[in-house]
């Protein structure tokens, strides 16, 4: 009785020490009230919206694995004669890098398994971010406010390829060392500065003794860590603006309907995980990709036959094959137009464009308001086209790295197929962007029909006359509903002052042009402008102060 009285008084001691240290806690560091706002928070139930996700996980797999690998892999280019398990080398003088990848492969228990896990985890890493961005381009989610966020998204794909590329290059085989040969005329085409570049990369003339050592640090501590605390900005982000969501019945620009975080989404995303994790296991155990026992160490005399990058960067390998080599000699200078071009100019615009494409939008567009009910692909004839129109230059781009592979196998010219990719360069992207706009066009005129007339019931129905006319239904409410809930801004009409001055009229000139561009072709459901102007704000966002949440009293939870 004693006992269980002595028992019962430290439970309440405990208990109540415990409940002050929380509030002590709470009082300093409001953690409660962020986690049971976190806890509630809705996430909308669409797949698409897991595809950030697949680039997480990917991204958790790739650090512990890479952890694993840094245990073993010997970032130094010393020379020695390799005498390991694989016979078909001994003897062979390699550096210490390349020893080591082999040891790790032959070796080192499970070393083979999780170099290959790693490996097809950066491919599906890398391949993830550029789809999520892709729904996010086609969506319009990289609107207001949400501009910075699309910028965070953009850093990381790039620091995701720089990854990639010195994790690629860190073995030191002839086929990465191919690679870093390639990287290193790129720097030598700039101009001026070319030449430190490449001395101060390489540690002295080329190859040096450095390169590896020195992308090694970068590999392992400065690029991981700017991609932790970019993927923790783009996740703080996301908890702290709206999320997007598909248009549907009882969704709108001031709520998010969906499953709350807690339990329903952990355990979804948590079997996501497990799922990713398995996929990536299991090509590793399976599917052999990067064998570099069978290109041998590198020597800056040879080359590998059919030497290929990994696919995030074939598009640049294409774009080297492409361009003819022209120079031009200025000032004492010389131009070197290959690889300037392609391997400068053209990646720096890519982003360049990539990073400067919301706010043209918000420009041609105009409005402040924000936007949280994500586009249909359709609904945006213009931006669908471009975007389709730049996948195309990159499948060209991407097929055209491959051009001396696909001549073998087809028995053709490699001059013939160069010029043939030539062309479809500067041809297929109009035209997919024509094709795209115009099938944009032709589903807006079918999604009016159906508003219309209805859906066909397969019936037919004979009319006075004597002609047969198939029978409608009326549609759906909730079909109805999305094909409503469209946003169609129209084009900007900027008269300039006339006592403006003339840059002034030029810009406004200019900016209505491109939004007539943008806008002047759509299909718009027949709806009165009353009714427009109710579904416009019914997308639209919350409009607040600088000091109100974002998102707050706005959470819906599906039921």
């Amino acid at each position: 009785m004693l006992l269980s009285k002595k028992r019962a008084r430290a439970k309440g001691k405990a208990r109540r020490m415990g409940e002050e240290a929380a509030n002590a806690v709470d009082a300093r560091l409001p953690l409660a009230e962020a986690a049971r706002a976190l806890l509630r928070k809705a996430f909308p139930d669409h797949w698409s919206f897991l595809l950030g996700e697949l680039a997480l996980y990917s991204f958790v797999v790739l650090l512990i694995t890479g952890v694993y690998l840094t245990l073993f892999f010997q970032p130094s280019m010393t020379e020695s004669v390799y005498v390991g398990s694989y016979a078909p080398l001994h003897g062979v003088r390699m550096s210490e890098a390349y020893a080591s990848t082999l040891r790790i492969s032959f070796d080192v228990r499970g070393g083979l398994l999780v170099r290959q896990i790693h490996h097809w985890a950066a491919l599906v890493f890398v391949a993830s971010i550029g789809v999520h961005m892709l729904r996010v381009f086609f969506t319009g989610a990289f609107r207001r406010p949400r501009e910075i966020n699309w910028t965070v998204g953009v850093t990381m794909f790039l620091l995701a390829l720089l990854e990639g590329f010195a994790g690629y290059s860190l073995p030191d085989d002839l086929l990465s060392g191919t690679g870093l040969r390639t990287a290193q005329g790129i720097m030598l085409s700039l101009p001026v500065v070319g030449t430190y570049v490449s001395f101060f990369v390489f540690g002295g003339q080329y190859p040096g003794d450095d390169i590896v050592s020195r992308l090694y640090p970068v590999h392992i501590l400065l690029v991981p860590g700017l991609l932790l605390a970019l993927v923790s900005l783009h996740l703080l982000l996301i908890v702290h603006l709206k999320h997007t969501q598909w248009a549907g019945p009882g969704r709108t620009g001031r709520n998010v309907v969906g499953q709350p975080f807690f339990p329903q989404y952990v355990a979804k995303s948590a079997g996501l995980f497990f799922m990713v994790f398995g996929v990536l296991a299991l090509l590793g155990a399976l599917a052999q990709i990067n064998p570099v026992w069978n290109y041998g160490p590198y020597r800056t005399d040879q080359v590998s036959t059919g030497a290929q990058p990994d696919w995030y960067v074939g598009f640049l390998e294409g774009a080297l094959r492409l361009m003819p080599g022209v120079e031009t000699r200025l000032w004492g200078h010389t131009l070197m137009w290959n690889p300037l071009v392609p391997g400068v100019l053209l990646p720096g615009a890519l982003f360049l464009v990539l990073y400067a494409y919301p706010f043209f939008e918000r420009w041609i567009t105009g409005g402040s308001g924000e936007r949280h009910v994500c586009d249909r692909p359709r609904d945006r004839p213009v931006r669908t086209g471009l975007g389709v129109g730049a996948l195309t230059a990159y499948a060209v781009l991407l097929l055209a790295g491959a051009q001396d592979v696909i001549a073998d196998i087809f028995d053709v010219p490699v001059h013939a197929l160069t010029w043939a990719f030539r062309i479809a360069l500067f041809v297929l992207p109009p035209v997919a962007f024509v094709v795209t706009d115009r099938l944009c066009l032709a589903l807006q005129a079918r999604d009016r029909e159906l508003l219309e007339d209805g859906e066909e019931t397969g019936g037919v129905r004979q009319s006075v006359e004597g002609g047969y006319r198939p029978e409608h239904q009326r549609l759906p409410d909730d079909k109805r509903y999305v094909l409503l809930a469209r946003d169609l801004p129209r084009p900007l009409d900027l008269p300039a002052p006339r006592r403006a001055p003339a840059r002034t009229r030029l810009v406004l000139r200019l900016r209505s042009a491109l939004s007539h561009w943008y806008y002047r072709d759509q299909v718009r459901p027949g709806l009165t402008p009353e009714q427009e102007e109710q579904a416009r704000a019914l997308l639209a966002g919350p409009r607040r102060s600088g000091r109100q949440r974002a998102g707050s009293g706005f959470w819906k939870t599906k039921p």
